[in-house]
C-alpha cells in the first residue's frame, strides 16, 4: 500500500506541475498557484466533511499548516521557475533537493533500510540526476536558482507533514492547502502592478490544483503506512512524469540520458517496495 500511494502521487504531482507550469507562461505564476490552491483546498476541505473525517489534534492541525505555508511558497518559486526555464530541468533539480534532505533525515531517525530498498534509492537518485542532466549546457540555465530554492522548500514541507502521525490524511490535506494559500493569497495582495492572467489557464490551475492536493492527500497516506524515506524518494519520482509530457506536448528535446533515467527510476520502484 505505501508504494502504490506513493505512484498516485507521481503521476498527480508530475500532471500538476506541468499544467500548472504550463498555464504560468502566459499568465501570472503567482495568480496560478494561488488558484490552484483554492481550488485544491476545497477539493480536500469538500471530501473531509463529506466523509465525517474526524479533525486531527491541536499539535496536527500546527504542523500541517506550518507544511502548507512552506510548500505554498515553494511552489510559487516553482511554478516561476517553470515559466523561466526549461520543464524538463528545472523540475527535476527541484526534486533532487526536496527529497536528499527528508531521506537523510529520515534514515538518521529509522535507520537504513534493508540493501535491496538501499540499491533502490541509489537507483532512484541516478534516475532523477540523469532526467535532470541538461546537454551540451555553456551557461547556467534560466530558473535554476528559484529552482533550488523551491526544493529547499519542498524538503521543508515533507518534514513538517512527517509530523502529523496518524491524523486524518484528508484534513491534514486540508489544512495544508488552507496554510498555503493563504500565504499566496498575501504575496498576492502585496505586489503592486497588475498581472495578467487567462481563462483558458485559470481552468488548467483549477486542475492542477485537484491534482496537486490529491498528491498530498496520497502521499500522506504512503508516508503513514510505510517509511518516511520511501514515500519521499517515490513520490519525488513524479519529474518523470513532468519530462514525458513536456516531451509530448511541447516537443521539448528528450535525449537519451533521460531516457536511461526514467528506465533507472522504474527498476527502483520494486527495489524500493522491498523493505
Amino acid at each position: 500500500m505505501p508504494t502504490a500511494f506513493s505512484l498516485v502521487s507521481v503521476f498527480c504531482w508530475g500532471t500538476s506541475d506541468f499544467t500548472g507550469g504550463y498555464a504560468s507562461r502566459k499568465s501570472d505564476s503567482f495568480l496560478i498557484t494561488l488558484i490552484c490552491h483554492a481550488s485544491g483546498f476545497s477539493l480536500m476541505t469538500a471530501l473531509s466533511l463529506a466523509t465525517h473525517a474526524s479533525l486531527p489534534s491541536r499539535s496536527s492541525e500546527l504542523w500541517a499548516l506550518l507544511a502548507g505555508a512552506v510548500g505554498g511558497l515553494a511552489l510559487s518559486l516553482f511554478y516561476r521557475a517553470l515559466a523561466s526555464g526549461q520543464m524538463g530541468l528545472t523540475a527535476p533539480v527541484a526534486a533532487v533537493l526536496g527529497a536528499a534532505i527528508p531521506t537523510g533525515v529520515a534514515m538518521a531517525m529509522e535507520g537504513i533500510p534493508g540493501t535491496v530498498p538501499l540499491v533502490g534509492f541509489v537507483a532512484a537518485g541516478v534516475g532523477i540526476w540523469l532526467i535532470s542532466r541538461q546537454e551540451n549546457a555553456v551557461a547556467r540555465p534560466r530558473g535554476l536558482g528559484l529552482a533550488i530554492l523551491a526544493g529547499l522548500g519542498f524538503a521543508g514541507f515533507y518534514l513538517c507533514i512527517n509530523q502529523v502521525g496518524t491524523s486524518s490524511a484528508l484534513w491534514a490535506a486540508a489544512f495544508s492547502r488552507f496554510a498555503s494559500l493563504a500565504v499566496v493569497a498575501m504575496i498576492v495582495l502585496l505586489r503592486p502592478g497588475r498581472h495578467p492572467v487567462q481563462w483558458s489557464d485559470v481552468r488548467l490551475a483549477v486542475c492542477a490544483g485537484f491534482l496537486d492536493s490529491t498528491g498530498t492527500l496520497t502521499f500522506i497516506r504512503a508516508n503513514q503506512t510505510g517509511r518516511l524515506d520511501a514515500a519521499v524518494v517515490l513520490t519525488s519520482l513524479y519529474p518523470a512524469v513532468t519530462v514525458l509530457l513536456a516531451r509530448i506536448i511541447l516537443k521539448e528535446h528528450f535525449t537519451r540520458w533521460k531516457a536511461v533515467g526514467i528506465v533507472a527510476a522504474l527498476a527502483a520502484v520494486p527495489m524500493i517496495a522491498l523493505q
